[in-house]
């Protein structure tokens, strides 16, 4: 079964970067397109960015749009996600999730992905 684990969560200010990652295991990670979702407390889970398997085209909710940046290393089974100017709305536990072949159509939506990590937390202190 495919696993993925996120890491690079923290604590930072209002303003600061931090760099998430996934690695992906068990899976042959070049072929899945892959997503990064987020969910605030009491929130539903919300897209955040999105890269496809082949050509890397990448896509972001228009409320990170310019702040994140989605990547891939396929040699390291890893996807990442950049994120600077952080703002206290962007607190919540962060989520990747795999999509093999792009199949699942949507990928904004979280049902179109097939696995998912346990979540890394980001806080941002104002």
């Amino acid at each position: 079964q495919v696993q993925l684990v996120e890491s690079g969560g923290g604590l930072v200010q209002a303003g600061d970067s931090l760099k998430l990652s996934c690695l992906v295991s068990n899976g042959r990670f070049s072929s899945y397109a892959m997503g990064w979702f987020r969910q605030a407390p009491g929130k539903e889970r919300e897209f955040v960015a999105h890269i496809t398997w082949i050509h890397d085209e990448t896509f972001y909710a228009d409320s990170v749009k310019g702040r994140f940046t989605i990547s891939r290393h396929n040699a390291k089974n890893t996807v990442y996600l950049q994120m600077d100017s952080l703002k206290p709305e962007d607190t919540a536990i962060y989520y990747c999730a795999s999509d093999f072949l792009g199949r699942g159509g949507d990928y904004a939506a979280p049902r179109s992905y097939d696995y998912w990590g346990q979540g890394t937390q980001v806080t941002v202190a104002s």
